[in-house]
């Protein structure tokens, strides 16, 4: 049995819980299993790196980013490779240069295209723990890139897809999927379920349990995924293409606090225009979601969208270059905000949801800015101040508690 173990930042962060992880493998191989490991820089050190980068230049090169981040990586496999070794457990680090993680060339967000296995299976076969750098890849330049935000569960779910595991264990700080954000919202119940779709809406929308390219890449796949704590030993959430216990109508409430909203004014009311519009800000790699236009009126449109918080300047620095091409008035954004957001199968077959989200959101006197659904899932805009009483409002108004 061929098992890909990932652990995030905080499940490596130091010495004990380093050796806490590698215990862990340690039980795996003495099982007669293949072990690939997939580790995160150590707890917040790639923040560290960000600042030592901004203190030298305030808009650092994205490749010498992507340099950059890759020491975090390789960290962490070292010295994770040494623990397993001072315990008696043959083990190898290796870097995505030493795997060969064939990526595309966008620094910061790029995307992986395939994997070169034979130097993992060679050490598998030789008895070795394989323990692998998450997050990194490379180009066709030989260039390091980066996966970009929780990129480690794409690094491991793709390795789990290439080498045709058994299984992709995926360890975080909490101890499965919840209805919620327990953090948040203290009466979440964690789910023994979940279908891939589900948790793709739920990644998307600002859990961040699981990334979402990385649960898209799992459904592509057919990989089954296990979301579970490195700190215990409890069950975890098990993400798949059908669940077996009844749907419930609504499977959890998610909130994303890092989306600002941009709104185009006076663009005029012909037929291209959103085109145009969107083009502009996909040639600079920068993913829109919420989106609402106006109705025309007096030959103009409005439209207004969000992005993530990271992307704002870029978005509106192409947007400003382009305003000639694109002739509208105004361009307001707006960083306060936050999206909130309900996810289920269930309610495909169930009318009255939106209506029971919206109702519970008056009865808490929180403003509804824009609204987006979907088959599974409704998503409002509202003030980001009001994110977490809304939240804990619409998870009791579903009966979500445990």
């Amino acid at each position: 049995m061929l098992v890909v173990k990932k652990f995030g930042g905080t499940s490596v962060a130091d010495k004990e819980r380093i050796f806490n992880v590698a215990r862990r493998c340690a039980e795996e191989y003495k099982k007669g299993n293949d072990v690939v490991v997939v580790l995160s820089a150590m707890g917040k050190y790639t923040d560290e790196l960000i600042a030592m980068a901004e203190d030298i230049n305030s808009k650092p090169p994205k490749r010498e980013m992507d340099m950059l981040f890759t020491i975090g990586e390789q960290m962490s496999v070292a010295l994770m490779s040494m623990a397993l070794d001072s315990m008696g457990i043959p083990a190898v680090s290796l870097n995505a240069f030493q795997v060969a993680m064939h990526t595309t060339s966008v620094h910061g967000n790029a995307r992986l295209k395939r994997i070169d296995t034979e130097r993992i299976r060679r050490e598998l076969e030789s008895r070795r723990i394989v323990v692998v750098t998450g997050f990194q890849g490379i180009n066709k330049y030989d260039d390091y890139t980066t996966l970009g935000r929780g990129g480690s569960d794409t690094t491991a779910v793709a390795l789990a897809a290439a080498l045709h595991a058994d299984a992709c264990e995926i360890y975080t700080d909490v101890d499965g999927v919840y209805t919620a954000d327990p953090r948040k919202v203290p009466n979440a119940r964690k789910l023994k379920e979940i279908t891939y779709d589900e948790m793709l809406d739920l990644a998307t929308l600002g859990a961040g349990v699981l990334h979402n390219r990385s649960v898209e890449m799992a459904k592509k796949y057919g990989v089954p995924l296990v979301v579970r704590s490195s700190l215990n030993d409890s069950e975890g959430t098990v993400v798949k293409e059908e669940v077996t216990v009844e749907r419930m109508l609504i499977s959890g409430v998610a909130l994303d606090t890092d989306a600002v909203r941009i709104a185009v004014i006076g663009l005029k009311d012909v037929p291209g225009m959103a085109f145009k519009l969107f083009d502009v800000l996909a040639r600079k790699h920068i993913n829109v979601d919420v989106i609402l236009q106006s109705i025309g009126r007096a030959g103009t449109k409005d439209i207004s969208f969000t992005v993530d918080k990271k992307d704002l300047d870029d978005a509106v620095a192409a947007l400003e270059e382009n305003q000639a091409r694109l002739g509208y008035k105004e361009l307001h954004s707006e960083r306060n905000i936050a999206k909130l957001s309900i996810v289920g199968a269930g309610m495909m077959s169930n009318p009255g949801v939106a209506a029971k989200m919206f109702e519970s959101l008056y009865n808490e006197g929180v403003n509804i800015n824009m609204i987006s659904t979907s088959e599974i899932r409704v998503t409002v805009l509202i003030d980001e101040n009001d994110g977490v009483r809304a939240m804990n409002a619409v998870h009791d108004a579903f009966n979500l508690a445990d």
